[in-house]
């Protein structure tokens, strides 16, 4: 999901809704999630700009662990893969200056983790 020709292609849907976020509206409690539809989401009193590059963990990692949801078309749920917003772990730059990537972030954990860290 972090290519954005992928990300552009998929339709916005949240309907696992794990990581839905209760709020109370006009008619009681409802649910919702900041990568869901646009419209949904601001119907439910979401700020539009909150839904701004906004991606729907709760499809994206059963795919990553191979268990995509299949949609109407053929299409397949794309895996996502997050790592949150605490970087700290991370060294301030990587060996050679170029941007991170997946197996960055593999290969240099949180210190007391064990792992080697890169010089």
């Amino acid at each position: 999901m972090s290519e954005p020709e992928v990300a552009a292609t998929r339709r916005r849907v949240c309907d696992l809704g794990f990581l839905r976020t209760p709020v109370r509206g006009p008619r009681g409690l409802l649910y919702r999630c900041a990568a869901e539809p646009v419209r949904a989401y601001v119907r439910k009193g979401g700020d539009e700009a909150d839904t701004t590059g906004r991606q729907c963990l709760c499809n994206g990692s059963p795919a990553t662990i191979g268990q995509a949801q299949r949609r109407p078309g053929g299409r397949v749920e794309p895996p996502l893969v997050t790592i949150g917003k605490d970087l700290s772990f991370l060294p301030a730059h990587s060996p050679d200056g170029a941007p991170y990537t997946a197996a960055d972030v593999v290969r240099w954990p949180a210190p007391g983790a064990g792992a080697v860290r890169p010089a």
